[in-house]
C-alpha cells in the first residue's frame, strides 16, 4: 500500500486545476492524515471506518498501514478520481468504494471511526437548498441558507458515530468566525461530541491551490469529558502538539485553552477562544456602530457592462452627465486621502471611474446601450434581475470614509474628499457623529488611522489563507473601538491629524496613538 502523497501529486499534475476545483479536490498532506488517524485509533474497538469524501484515499492508506483489520467504506462523486482510487485499492477487500453523494446516502449506518477532508464550496456552487433540507430534517436543526457544505459533512458524520466512535475532520476554519457558523456551532455544542479544535495559524496554507486557512476538528461520542479544547498551531512543523493532545486524551492538554460547553457562545467569533484578543488591553470599548454605520459598496452584478472610462463613454456616445463618478478598483486609491485631483488623474488616465446612471433618461445613445445590455442578457443576471428597472443603481450616497474589504497588512481607511461613490472593493462608512457627541469626523478618522484601532478591529476579522483577512460590514459594525467621548485631548488629536494631512508625516499619527494608548490602556 502506497503511504505517501505521490499518488495525489501525480494526479494534480495530470488533471487540470479547473477539474479539481470543480470537485473541490484539495489533498491532505500525509503528516496531517497520520495525526488524524491516531485520533481514531484512540477508540480501542475501532473496526468500521467511514471516509465520506474519499478522493484517492490518503486516510485509508494511512489507516491500513497501521491497522489492517478495519473495514472502510468510502464515498466519492467524481468518476475520474473514483476510477483511480479503485485501481489503487484493488488488491484489498477491506475498502468498499461507492460512487454516490454522501450527503444523500448511508444515514442509517453508524461507524467506529469517521475521517474526512470534505469539499469546500461556496453556498451557491452546490445543491444548497436540497442538502440543507436533508440535513435539517434528519438532525432536527435549523441552519443558515449560507451554510458551507463542509460543515454539513461534519454534522452528518457526528450523527453517524457509533457509541465511543471518533471523528476527525480537517476543514477551513472559516465557520468558526462567520455568520452562518453560528447555527453550526450551536449544533456542535448540542451534540456534546466536540473535543478539540486545532487551528492552523492563518498565514499557514495547508492545502495547495486553495486560499483558505484550516483547522482539525476532533470529536468523540462518549461521556468522558464535558469540555472543549482549542489549540493554535503556527505551522505544520508543530504537529507534534497534536500528538501530545491525542496522547493525553481524555485528560486535558495543558498547552490548550479549555472551555466547558456552557462557556461556549455560538453567537460570537470563536477566534476569541484560541487567539489573543487585542481589545482586552483597553478600557472603555464600545461597538463601532456607536459612531458609524458600515455598509457594503455598490454591487452592479455586471461590472464590465455598468462601468465606464472616457474611451468607452466616447465609443457609445454617452455624455458624462449620465455617468456616476465611482471608484471601481481598490488599487486605484493610494494613501489615506482621496481628493478631487486624485479622481481627475484616474479619469484622465482612462481608468474605469464611472457607472451608468440612466434611470429616467431619454437619450438615443442611452437607449441603444440599454438595448445592447438586453441583447447580452445583462438584465437576466441575478442582481440586475432583482432591480426595477434592471439598470438602476443601488441607493448608496457617497460615503465620507471607505474601508478596504480584504487586506494582509491591516485595515486601510480612506477619507473620501472627492465625494465619489464606490463599488464593493470598499465598504462605505457613514459617521454618526454630531455636535452633542463631541466627536467630529476628523477625530473619528484620526483614530481609525492608528495602529490601536486596527488591532482592536482584528479581533472581529475573518481569516483566509496566506495571511488574508476579510471584514464584512457587520464585522466592523459589531467590532469594538475606544469610546472617543471619554478622550480628554480631542483638540490636540485633531491638530495632529491636520498636520498629518498637510505633511503626510506618519509621525503625527504615531503621536495620536501614544495619547490614545496612554489614556485607554488597562
Amino acid at each position: 500500500m502506497n503511504v505517501n502523497n505521490t499518488i495525489e501529486q501525480d494526479y494534480s499534475k495530470q488533471v487540470s486545476l479547473e477539474h479539481r476545483k470543480k470537485f473541490a479536490q484539495f489533498f491532505t498532506p500525509l503528516p496531517v492524515a497520520k495525526i488524524m488517524c491516531k485520533w481514531l485509533f484512540g477508540n480501542e474497538k475501532l473496526k468500521t471506518v467511514l471516509e465520506p469524501a474519499f478522493g484517492l484515499g490518503i486516510f485509508s492508506r494511512a489507516l491500513l498501514s497501521h491497522k489492517n483489520d478495519v473495514v472502510i467504506k468510502g464515498f466519492e462523486v467524481d468518476n475520474l478520481i473514483f476510477e483511480q482510487a479503485k485501481k489503487e485499492f484493488s488488491s484489498t477487500e477491506r475498502v468498499n468504494l461507492l460512487l454516490e453523494d454522501y450527503m444523500y446516502n448511508d444515514w442509517h449506518n453508524k461507524y467506529d471511526g469517521i475521517i474526512c477532508n470534505p469539499p469546500y464550496f461556496k453556498f451557491h456552487d452546490y445543491d444548497n437548498k436540497n442538502i440543507l433540507k436533508e440535513i435539517e430534517g434528519k438532525l432536527q436543526c435549523s441552519l443558515s441558507g449560507f451554510t458551507n457544505l463542509y460543515t454539513l459533512f461534519l454534522l452528518k458524520s457526528i450523527y453517524q458515530l457509533a457509541p465511543n466512535g471518533r471523528c476527525a475532520y480537517i476543514i477551513p476554519s472559516e465557520f468558526l468566525n462567520s455568520d452562518y457558523g453560528k447555527s453550526v456551532k450551536q449544533h456542535l455544542i448540542k451534540t456534546g461530541a466536540l473535543r478539540h479544535i486545532i487551528v492552523f495559524d492563518f498565514e499557514e496554507n495547508v492545502f495547495d491551490d486553495a486560499l483558505t486557512t484550516a483547522c482539525i476538528v476532533l470529536c468523540s461520542n462518549d461521556s468522558k469529558i464535558d469540555k472543549v479544547q482549542f489549540t493554535n498551531i503556527q505551522s505544520v512543523n508543530e504537529l507534534n502538539f497534536i500528538d501530545e493532545i491525542i496522547a493525553d486524551d481524555p485528560h486535558l492538554y495543558k498547552k490548550s485553552k479549555t472551555y466547558s460547553f456552557s462557556e461556549l457562545n455560538p453567537d460570537i467569533k470563536w477566534k476569541a477562544y484560541y487567539q489573543q484578543q487585542n481589545g482586552h488591553k483597553f478600557k472603555n470599548l464600545v461597538p463601532f456602530s456607536t459612531y458609524a454605520k458600515v455598509v457594503r459598496g455598490i454591487a452592479t452584478g455586471a461590472n464590465d457592462y455598468f462601468t465606464f472610462n472616457l474611451s468607452k463613454s466616447q465609443k457609445y456616445g454617452i455624455d458624462e452627465k449620465y455617468l456616476l463618478p465611482c471608484i471601481c478598483h481598490c488599487i486605484d486609491v493610494k494613501g489615506n486621502n482621496f481628493s478631487y485631483s486624485d479622481f481627475d488623474k484616474l479619469k484622465n488616465s482612462d481608468k474605469n471611474v464611472f457607472l451608468l446612471n440612466a434611470v429616467n433618461v431619454k437619450n438615443e445613445n442611452i437607449t441603444k446601450y440599454l438595448r445592447k445590455g438586453e441583447d447580452e442578457k445583462i438584465h437576466k443576471k441575478f442582481l440586475p434581475a432583482s432591480r426595477n428597472p434592471w439598470y438602476s443603481l443601488e441607493n448608496r450616497p457617497p460615503a465620507p470614509i471607505w474601508v478596504s474589504v480584504f487586506n494582509r497588512t491591516g485595515l486601510r481607511f480612506v477619507r473620501n474628499e472627492a465625494n465619489v461613490s464606490n463599488l464593493t472593493t470598499f465598504h462605505c462608512i457613514y459617521p454618526q457623529t454630531n455636535l452633542f457627541s463631541g466627536v467630529s469626523i476628523d477625530l473619528l478618522f484620526a483614530y481609525l488611522l492608528t495602529d490601536t484601532a486596527r488591532q482592536i478591529f482584528e479581533d472581529n476579522s475573518r481569516e483566509y489563507g496566506n495571511g488574508l483577512q476579510k471584514f464584512e460590514p457587520n464585522d466592523l459594525n459589531k467590532g469594538k473601538m475606544l469610546d472617543l467621548k471619554k478622550l480628554p485631548q480631542k483638540q490636540t488629536i485633531e491638530s495632529l491629524y491636520r498636520k498629518y494631512i498637510e505633511t503626510n508625516d506618519r509621525h503625527n499619527i504615531d503621536e495620536i496613538d501614544k495619547i490614545i494608548v496612554t489614556h485607554y490602556s488597562v
